[in-house]
């Protein structure tokens, strides 16, 4: 008798494996014969490369960028970026006030802040020869040298304007006598040059400013050069290039110029292009020079370059004006709008004990002149 077990149903179901699915010539890989044979109540998956989301989770939306939330980030960025400018300004104008020399410093009469009441600012640049040089009288590099620019500004309270004494100008200086008022600054220092300017002009002096010949270039670099408008200038300071000195060419027209090119053309007196130049041109063009440097310093490009701007600045000059001072000069210089400039014109010439000439200006010349320094 037959077992009754082979007639039995097994009490599971057995799946054969066929060939196909193994198949590698089919596309699928045999995907569809495995599907078809799957049993019931098995869950399919699709063949879908990543994971499928779980039933119920819902991607979540990125956040949309508010513009308010924009502006008060850049109103951050801003403020932070003033901050800083203001800080390195400070901190830089502080180190340059420790410079001028106490005999300086009380010659100077005292006046409110620059911002809102009128001052009155002597600047001086000095020609002193670069270390080095060849050019006659370069062997005497180390004694007191002479003020190569001399101007004065009235800034503060409204008022904007500027006036330049020509170097060659004869005046009485204070305990030496009659000399060109150049030579106060290599007698007794910018002492005696505030002295001489205030004797000579009869205006009271509030602040000094020393311009760094060193360290103004680097002023102007900072600021990314400033624009020149004029005619040809070829000029050799301190002997030019072949004796250690600095040979500037500049075409006529409009173009930018770095800042040694622009110091060198703030000190040019002999231009080859025009020797019929005088010293009145030269002072009218180093007006031109400060009025290149306001306009840059205003521009949306000295924002960009502000913190090196501002630690660059107190820098190029000495003055006895604290930082906060300085900060209120340039407030009200930008404030001011267009300068009026003055120069003194000379009305003859005289000459001097030691050979030399200088020009004269008369009492009603030199009267309108200083008239309309103080009414600007």
């Amino acid at each position: 008798m037959a077992d009754s077990r082979d007639d039995e149903q097994p009490e599971y179901t057995l799946y054969r494996a066929k060939p196909r699915f193994l198949s590698r010539n089919r596309d699928d890989g045999g995907l569809r014969e495995m599907q078809r044979d799957t049993p019931q109540g098995y869950e399919e998956t699709p063949p879908q490369p990543g994971r499928a989301p779980k039933p119920g989770r819902r991607h979540r939306r990125r956040p949309r960028i508010s513009p308010w939330r924009v502006l008060r980030w850049l109103i951050v960025a801003l403020v932070a970026w003033l901050a800083i400018s203001l800080v390195l300004f400070l901190v830089s104008a502080q180190v340059q006030s420790s410079k001028v020399s106490d005999a300086a410093d009380n010659e100077l009469g005292g006046a409110g802040y620059p911002l809102t009441s009128p001052n009155t600012i002597l600047v001086l640049g000095s020609d002193a020869r670069t270390k080095g040089s060849k050019e006659p009288g370069a062997q005497k590099i180390g004694q007191p040298s002479r003020s190569d620019s001399i101007l004065l500004l009235r800034i503060g309270g409204g008022h904007n304007a500027t006036l330049s004494i020509p170097r060659d100008t004869v005046v009485n200086i204070p305990g030496s006598g009659q000399n060109k008022i150049n030579a106060a600054y290599a007698i007794g220092g910018p002492a005696l040059a505030i002295r001489t300017v205030e004797a000579f002009t009869g205006i009271q002096v509030n602040h000094l400013v020393e311009v760094n010949f060193e360290n103004f270039p680097q002023l102007i670099d900072a600021l990314g050069g400033v624009t020149y408008r004029g005619g040809c200038v070829v000029s050799k300071l301190n002997g030019g290039f072949k004796n250690g000195g600095y040979t500037l060419r500049l075409k006529s027209g409009e173009q930018e110029i770095n800042g040694k090119q622009a110091l060198a053309l703030a000190r040019t007196r002999h231009n080859d292009c025009n020797p019929k130049e005088s010293d009145l041109t030269r002072a009218r063009r180093q007006q031109k020079i400060l009025g290149s440097i306001k306009d840059k310093v205003s521009s949306f490009e000295t924002f960009v370059r502000l913190p090196w701007v501002s630690w660059a600045a107190p820098k190029a000059i000495r003055s006895d004006m604290s930082g906060p001072s300085l900060l209120g000069l340039v407030g009200a210089e930008l404030s001011a709008g267009t300068a009026k400039p003055t120069v003194l014109k000379p009305t003859g010439t005289l000459t001097l004990p030691d050979g030399g000439a200088g020009l004269t200006v008369d009492d009603a010349s030199k009267r309108a002149a200083v008239d309309r320094f103080l009414a600007g």
